[in-house]
């Protein structure tokens, strides 16, 4: 059954597409990746910003299909179909499409998630599992024949990549583990979309485009305030899974800034992440401890939530790839992590 969430959002695919599409290059950047302060976000022209954004989808649409139901958005099996998975897949590859095929994603070292006693979570992965997928089949659409194939994308090492930062005494890590596990992985890309669409309303002049980004952005706050409430009532000291998500906070913020995965560097960036239950003890009726929690991610001051650019975006998804460690831009274009040989790009490339 749709949720109110999901009319919303597919109230804003069918009504943006259009409006999306009339917007100038520089205004799209933002909507889609945030402020684009990198100078050669300035060559980029509509089709690029909308790939950019089709190649992150791609990701996420197969994180969450392979969590809830499985299987890749290119071959949904029962499961899939019953959520409302299309009846022929999503595609990742046609002769129309631009850019190498990476072929569908790996499933080795990859399953289900088992959500037995965890119904709530469950339902939230099915659902942001069918949303991701409505996201990539928009996107395809709107870019037509400009539209760039799936390219080749890690959901196994790459999370082994990461334990080691995340969770030192569990280096092997696996989002397909457990449903906490699985709040996690979902945790790493969550608040990354929320801080992209912020980055985009400075540069919004049109009021119906600035209505749909700030709906598109709702959803995503949505996801991530779920993920962060959910960790937060299963750990509300921050001492267990939380503790974790700390980590992944403090590790976004360095790689979105400029440190190479692995590499020791200053959690600098001017938009940090933040979580878990703040130090402050307080008596209400019945508890007394640590109450308040971390659920929106914004400054301290205003409570407004933090943004992220163009390049510390793709920082985050290629582990440090898109700035080196000395914060001047990568010669070659940014890869790895979960974007094995990069993004799937137009004539003008991400780096």
């Amino acid at each position: 059954m749709a949720t109110l969430e999901t009319q919303i959002l597919d109230d804003i695919i069918v009504k943006s597409r259009r409006k999306l599409l009339t917007l100038g290059g520089a205004a799209l950047a933002g909507v889609v990746l945030g402020t684009a302060k990198p100078a050669m976000a300035a060559s980029y022209n509509d089709a690029d910003i909308l790939n950019f954004a089709l190649n992150l989808e791609y990701l996420e649409a197969n994180f969450y299909y392979i969590a809830a139901f499985g299987c890749t958005i290119d071959a949904p099996n029962a499961a899939a179909l019953a959520a409302g998975a299309p009846s022929g897949g999503i595609p990742i590859s046609s002769s129309s499409f631009v850019g190498t095929p990476g072929g569908p994603v790996s499933m080795t070292g990859t399953n289900m998630v088992n959500f037995s006693g965890q119904t709530a979570i469950g339902a939230y992965a099915v659902e942001t599992a069918i949303e991701e997928g409505k996201h990539v089949l928009f996107l395809q659409s709107a870019l037509s024949s400009a539209a760039v194939a799936q390219p080749l994308i890690n959901l196994t090492t790459a999370w082994q990549m990461l334990g080691g930062a995340l969770t030192p005494s569990q280096p092997t890590f696996s989002p397909y583990a457990s449903a906490q596990a699985f709040l996690l992985g979902a945790y790493v890309f969550e608040d990354v979309g929320v801080t992209a669409y912020h980055g985009a309303a400075s540069l919004l002049t049109i009021s119906g485009n600035l209505s749909a980004a700030a709906g598109i952005l709702g959803v995503e706050a949505y996801h991530a305030g779920l993920v962060r409430t959910t960790i937060t009532g299963i750990d509300p000291t921050g001492t267990g899974i939380g503790a974790i998500a700390v980590s992944i906070s403090n590790l976004r913020a360095a790689l979105s800034k400029a440190g190479l995965l692995g590499a020791t560097a200053p959690i600098n960036d001017t938009n940090p992440d933040d979580f878990g239950p703040l130090p402050v003890s307080v008596t209400l009726a019945g508890m007394t401890g640590y109450t308040s929690t971390k659920i929106v991610d914004a400054d301290a001051t205003n409570s407004i939530a933090f943004s992220r650019n163009t390049t510390q975006v793709l920082n985050i998804v290629t582990g440090g790839g898109a700035v080196n460690t000395a914060g001047t831009a990568a010669v070659s274009p940014a890869k790895g992590i979960f974007f094995t040989n990069g993004l799937n790009a137009g004539p003008n490339g991400f780096k």
